[in-house]
């Protein structure tokens, strides 16, 4: 295998897991596939872009495909990747649990809103801001304030006056 076709196969794969990242994964699948195709089966590169190949191809619905090539993997030289193979092939033929619809929620497409793009576009301008603006301070008129019933302060001066005076009183003695 020449340097170059080695260069373009990490190449394919950095971008085959990318594209599964960003949830593209008919992308995944070519990208990875192609990968794939560059290299030899049974190098570590090689059985770890087949790894990530078979979750690409489950993630896509290919599920059989991802079955096959999990089996194949199992047999593979590098401990990890067969052991990682045999991992994923337990999941892969794991019964699909059935969920309650009400589990679920359902998310509106909202591309099919004619206006779609004028509504993102206003809201994407810069500008004015969507926080709304400082509010001044309420001004209280004091003559409307009720300052009869505060025996509280009162009793609170009180206080406050008997134990200085008691601090004092000691401070002699």
């Amino acid at each position: 295998m020449s340097t170059e076709s080695l260069e373009i196969a990490k190449s394919r794969y950095q971008a085959g897991k990318l594209a599964f990242e960003n949830g593209q994964y008919r992308e995944a699948v070519e990208n990875l596939e192609k990968a794939s195709a560059l290299l030899f089966r049974n190098s570590r590169l090689g059985g770890e872009v087949e790894i990530w190949l078979v979750t690409a191809y489950e993630a896509a619905g290919r599920t059989d495909e991802a079955i096959a090539l999990c089996q194949a993997l199992q047999r593979h030289p590098f401990p990890e990747t067969s052991k990682q193979a045999k991992q994923l092939l337990y999941i892969l033929k794991a019964p699909k649990l059935q969920r309650p619809s009400e589990w679920m929620t359902e998310i509106p497409d909202l591309g099919a809103i004619s206006d779609n793009d004028t509504k993102i576009r206003a809201a994407a301008k810069p500008g004015k801001s969507s926080r709304p603006a400082p509010t001044e301070p309420e001004i209280v008129d004091i003559s409307q304030v009720n300052t009869k019933d505060n025996r509280f302060i009162w009793v609170a001066l009180i206080v406050i006056v008997l134990t200085l005076s008691y601090l004092a009183w000691m401070s002699f003695y």
